[in-house]
This record gives C-alpha cells, sequence and structure tokens, in this order.
C-alpha cells in the first residue's frame, strides 16, 4: 500500500489531501526523519516538534510565492520533504547531500540561507518592506523558537516589525523552554474569537462609527485599552502587543485542524501578526520527547533503542574540557561556567550540576554573554565563556569593547575551531583565529592533545594579566588523557617534538598531530623534518621561531583555519618584519572559500590537512628544491 507521503512532491501535492487524513501524513514523515537521522545524524527533537506546524504553514499558504523564514532552520526537515527533496532526504548533511538547514542553492522555497538563532524576523521584514516598494503580493512568515526570543537580534526585529507596520506574520513555536504554558479552553476560544473573519468586520465596523463621535479618540482609545486588558488577563501576549503586533494564542501546535483554521482566518488579517503555538520537542518519539536536549543535535543512534552508534575510542575535547572544568572549579571557587543555551552542548553541563551556583545559562545571546563575562572578571571573578567559535562571531564587538580594551581576563573556551562536519558552513568555525588574533591584549592557544587541553584551561583561567582565547576542534582526542596534576605552561611558549634538517613545519592545534604523522611517509623518501607545536598563535614564541630561520631554509605553516589572516599569516609577517630572505614559505590551511558540510575526516583530506596532504606538500616543495639544486650543480661543472 502506498504511503500518503510518496505522493506529495510539492505544497501542490499537499493541498490535494483531505485534513482528516494530514495526521496520518504527519505520522509517516516522523518515522521517515526518525528513521534517516538515526543513520545520519542531525537535529530530531526540533523537527518532530514541527511537524503539523509545517504541514499547516504549507496547507494554508503559497510556497514559494509566498515566503517561510525558519529561524536557525534546525526544524525545516519536513519543509525539505514537501518541497522536492523527498527523493534526496537520505543524503541529508551527508557529504555532497543536502544541507540540514535552509539552503537557496537548493530550492526556490527556501527563502534565505540559515543556521544561527534570531535572524528570521529581520531578514523576512527586509523582504515583506521590499515587496510592499516594489509593489508585489505574497504573504512573509517567519517562525521562530522560544529559544531564539533570548536573542537581542529577535527582539530588535520585533521592534522594528511593529513599528513598520508591514503585513507580516511572526509564529512563536513555543516548545517550553522560555514562555508559559497557557493553553486551554479559553485561549483556544480566545485565539477563534480574534481571528474569526466576522470578529474583524464587526471590530472595523464599530471604529468606523466611533469615529463619527466628536470624542472619538478618547472612546476608540478606551475600546483599545478593554480589549487589552482582557487579553493581558487570558494570555501571555500583552508585551507583543506593547511591540505593535497583534497577539493571537497560544494555540495546541499539533492540533493540525485548528491549526489550519487559524492560519486561514489570519491570512485575512492587515498588519504584523504574532501567532504563538504551543509544541512538543521530539513529538513522536519517546526517547526524544524524554530527553529533548540530547536529542536535539545528535550523531546516528539506535532507532529502538535511542542508543547511541558512536564508536569513539577516545573522549572528545568537548569532554576533556567538560571534566578539566569541574576539576578546576573544585580547587577554585572563583571560576564561573558561562554558556549561551548550550550547556551540553560545549561542556558545561557537568560543571552546571556540580556548581549551580557558579554557572549562568545567558540564553542565545552571546553579546551578553561576553560582556556579563566582562562585569565578573571586573569584580576579581574568573569567567570562562564556552562558545562554539561560529556564535562567538557574533559577539566580535564585546570581544574588543568590553573586554580587550579593558584588559579583563575573561577566558573563552572556544569549541568547535575548525571544520565541524556535518553542519556545515553555517557552523564551521575557521574565521575565529583570523579575526581574533588583530585585538591587542588578546592571548589564543590551541592544544594539540587532550592533557594539553587541561593544561591550557588550567594556565588561561589563572593567567590572570590579559583576555585568553583557548580554541579546540570538533573532534576526539589523539591520546587518553589522564586526571594528572594539572601544570601552567608558560604563555607564549612552543615545544619542538621533532628535529630534522629538510623542512620547518610548524603546526598549530588540531594540525601537530597529523604533521607528525606525515615525518614517518617523509623519512621513506629520505626527508627528515623538524615539526614544532605551535600552542600559541598570539603571542609567537619569537626566540624560538628566529633560532629555528636560522637552521631552515624551507617553512611549511599548518592550521585548521582560514589562511586569510591565520597562523600562517603572523608567521609571514614575522619573516617579512625580520627580513629572512633565504626562507621560503609555504602557508596550509584553509582557502579563501566557504566549505560545504560533509564528514569532518572527508573535508579535511579535500582541503590537504590530513597526514598524506602534509606530506605531499613538503615532498614536492622539496623535490622543487632538489631538482634546482641538481641543475645548478650540473651547470656549474659544465661551466668549470
Amino acid at each position: 500500500m502506498e504511503n500518503i507521503l510518496d505522493k506529495i512532491n510539492s505544497p501542490e501535492d499537499l493541498k490535494k489531501i483531505p485534513i482528516e487524513k494530514l495526521p496520518e501524513l504527519a505520522q509517516e514523515i516522523r518515522e521517515k526523519i526518525i528513521t534517516v537521522v538515526s543513520k545520519t545524524g542531525g537535529h530530531l527533537a526540533s523537527n518532530l516538534g514541527a511537524v503539523e506546524l509545517t504541514l499547516a504553514l504549507h496547507y494554508v499558504y503559497d510556497s514559494p510565492q509566498d515566503k517561510i523564514f525558519w529561524d536557525v532552520g534546525h526544524q525545516c526537515y519536513t519543509h525539505k520533504l514537501l518541497t522536492g527533496r523527498k527523493d534526496r532526504f537520505d543524503t541529508i548533511r551527508t557529504y555532497q547531500g543536502i544541507s540540514g538547514f535552509p539552503k537557496r542553492a537548493e530550492t526556490e522555497h527556501d527563502p534565505f540561507d540559515v543556521g544561527h538563532a534570531c535572524t528570521s524576523i529581520s531578514s523576512a521584514l527586509g523582504v515583506a518592506c521590499a515587496r510592499d516598494l516594489l509593489g508585489e503580493e505574497f504573504s512573509v512568515i517567519a517562525v521562530v523558537g522560544d529559544g531564539a526570543l533570548s536573542g537581542g537580534l529577535s527582539f530588535e526585529g520585533l521592534n522594528n516589525a511593529g513599528a513598520q507596520k508591514k503585513d507580516f506574520i511572526v509564529i512563536l513555536n513555543d516548545n517550553s523552554m522560555f514562555i508559559s504554558k497557557n493553553v486551554g479552553a479559553m485561549a483556544k476560544y480566545l485565539t477563534h474569537l480574534l481571528t474569526d473573519e466576522k470578529y474583524n468586520k464587526l471590530k472595523a465596523e464599530v471604529w468606523d462609527l466611533v469615529g463619527r463621535f466628536k470624542r472619538r479618540d478618547k472612546i476608540r482609545a478606551m475600546v483599545q485599552q478593554v480589549e487589552e486588558s482582557v487579553k493581558g488577563f487570558l494570555v501571555p501576549g500583552i508585551i507583543f502587543e506593547k511591540l505593535g503586533f497583534r497577539y493571537l494564542g497560544p494555540i495546541d501546535g499539533h492540533d493540525l485542524p485548528q491549526l489550519i483554521k487559524t492560519l486561514s482566518h489570519i491570512k485575512t488579517l492587515k498588519g504584523p501578526i504574532f501567532l504563538h503555538i504551543l509544541t512538543k520537542k521530539g513529538k513522536g518519539y519517546k526517547y526524544a520527547e524524554e530527553d529533548a536536549p540530547r536529542f536535539h543535535g545528535i550523531g546516528s543512534f539506535d532507532k529502538v533503542t535511542g542508543d547511541s552508534n558512536s564508536t569513539r575510542k577516545n573522549k572528545a575535547y568537548t569532554d576533556v574540557f567538560s571534566e578539566a572544568m569541574v576539576e578546576i572549579g573544585e580547587m577554585d571557587d572563583k571560576v564561573i561556567g558561562i554558556t549561551a543555551a548550550m550547556s551540553l552542548g560545549t561542556g558545561l553541563f557537568s560543571f552546571s550540576q556540580r556548581f549551580a551556583q557558579r554557572f549562568f545559562d545567558v540564553g542565545i545571546a552571546e553579546q551578553h554573554g561576553a560582556t556579563f563575562s566582562a562585569g565578573l572578571a571586573r569584580q576579581g571573578l574568573k569567567p570562562v565563556f564556552a562558545v562554539y567559535s561560529t556564535f562567538l562571531q557574533r559577539a566580535f564587538d564585546q570581544v574588543i569593547h568590553d573586554i580587550a580594551l579593558q584588559n579583563l581576563p575573561v577566558t573563552f573556551a572556544i569549541d568547535r575551531a575548525g571544520l565541524v562536519g556535518e553542519d556545515g558552513p553555517t557552523h564551521h568555525g575557521f574565521f575565529d583565529l583570523s579575526y581574533l588574533r588583530g585585538i591587542p591584549n588578546l592571548v589564543i592557544a590551541s592544544p594539540k592533545d587532550g592533557k594539553e587541553l587541561r593544561d591550557l584551561l588550567y594556565t588561561a583561567v589563572n593567567w590572570g594579566k590579559s583576555p585568553f582565547a583557548l580554541r579546540y576542534p570538533r573532534s576526539s582526542v589523539p591520546d587518553q588523557p589522564e586526571k594528572k596534576e594539572l601544570v601552567k605552561i608558560e604563555v607564549g611558549t612552543w615545544e619542538v617534538l621533532r628535529e630534522g634538517e629538510d623542512v620547518l613545519i610548524l603546526a598549530t592545534g588540531s594540525m601537530v598531530v597529523p604533521s607528525l604523522e606525515a615525518c614517518f611517509e617523509l623519512e621513506k623518501e629520505n626527508y627528515s623534518a623538524t615539526v614544532v607545536n605551535c600552542r600559541f598563535t598570539k603571542p609567537l614564541d619569537e626566540p624560538l621561531l628566529c633560532s629555528l630561520l636560522k637552521k631552515h631554509e624551507h617553512v611549511l605553516t599548518v592550521e585548521e583555519n582560514s589562511l586569510l589572516g591565520g597562523f600562517g599569516s603572523a608567521v609571514s609577517e614575522f619573516v617579512q618584519k625580520n627580513a629572512y630572505k633565504n626562507v621560503h614559505l609555504k602557508m596550509l590551511g584553509i582557502p579563501d572559500r566557504f566549505i560545504p558540510h560533509g564528514r569532518r575526516d572527508i573535508l579535511l583530506k579535500d582541503l590537504g590537512l590530513d597526514p598524506q596532504g602534509i606530506y605531499f606538500v613538503v615532498k614536492e616543495s622539496l623535490k622543487t628544491e632538489r631538482k634546482r639544486f641538481r641543475f645548478l650543480f650540473s651547470k656549474q661543472n659544465r661551466l668549470k
């Protein structure tokens, strides 16, 4: 028997399905999402919670003419299934497959590329304003999760949208993480009443009638005040009314007939509308419902048991950081943990359980998190702001203005520095070294392994002289770090791991071990290399670098960061400044382009940032030099 989903290749096909059949379709979609994500990994809980909402939106509105903006985009899987990507859905988040987020290059049904929170309201409002300026007609809908309403950009967009008075719809998908659960018969009735065509027609007629009276302004103000008072008493949306929106809800976000009816009424209303729906993250899959945070973004897992399929032998850098934070927190009661709604992702969950009074989750508000950390440091505490590299980008001004300018000792634990893999270009973190390196007073370090991560974190927390950025990748540590005594590493010092004659390899962070492995292949070609663990990229270990450059003509820098403004650039600047004319410098890193999604090891191989790639670059460089030397030597002999 053919499933309903098999018949749907576009939103137009969806509209042919009877409403009473949509719950059955919702179940098929959930089964499809669970099956695929159990193999590929992905954002499961958020997508399961948004199935009915997505069905209702596409049932009522006409995509791609009508524009649906998904905030973060981590709830767009149903949208992808309904908009022509069903046959490729098994490839989601895999190398050369479809993206796990909205992607304009994939389809005209995705109006905006997105992967970060808080963007939907502002981008959708821009499109609504452009629509009116161009004299076009279509609906614009922004779907935002309650977590994203903890971010300032969302409120900036709401504030502007309310003032613009454009025909514009914001749907708040509230899964009980932010706003109250005020759902019930009265709220449902009120929402039905406020969206009803007869009610709105009557309201308009009364408004026009009152306008004929001499004291019309006072009477209208009184009528409006009564309506707001009733809504303020019964529903939690008065704040949105004050921002200029017409608030409706909350309603059950899994009640398809109610959703479709409400959206159909809203479609006829004018001005900015704010619809509040209540959903359950992980809806329809027991394990995701019971543990939504774990299933928010998850790797492959056993669909039957919910257990992870991970075969990782070593701990992740995040796990090592997590354990070290608890260990250091035990030793020093001035250590504070700060996260921007990512206590699990950044590894601060254990710290939050052990030291609840010294842990702060600031919500999806990295700007606030950075300046909040500055305030803590100002009072003599030792804040550690654990944040993904890609999300720290949003706090760039605060890092400069509120922290570095005042030289406040905030520690940035920058997780996911480098290539993150399947989440792709919105989440790759290979810009942080470049945008942080130009900031005065800031120390930047990258550990080569788990033990060094522990020691560098201990060093950073106790540095106390300036802000300190510690960047580490989304991968397993190459060692099995034991809980030995923590050691302070002298800031600005490097470590020579191997000495050779033919080439100097200056590697930082995640590229140290691959550089060492490349040496074993080089030895087979009778080449020897000096390999240095350049754990500090700011400041450079200038005394050691001077000594090494005097001994080596061929130098290769290797980093998991953008080549523009990165570690290699720092070494190049040093070489130029000190006039090392005989040094032939090559730089290996991430080129000046956005990198697609795919497994991290595949992407590193494509970029030549694996042992084989490093070996090849060194070998080709040295082979060319040997040929040049043979040519010069034979020429000299001929001249003789």
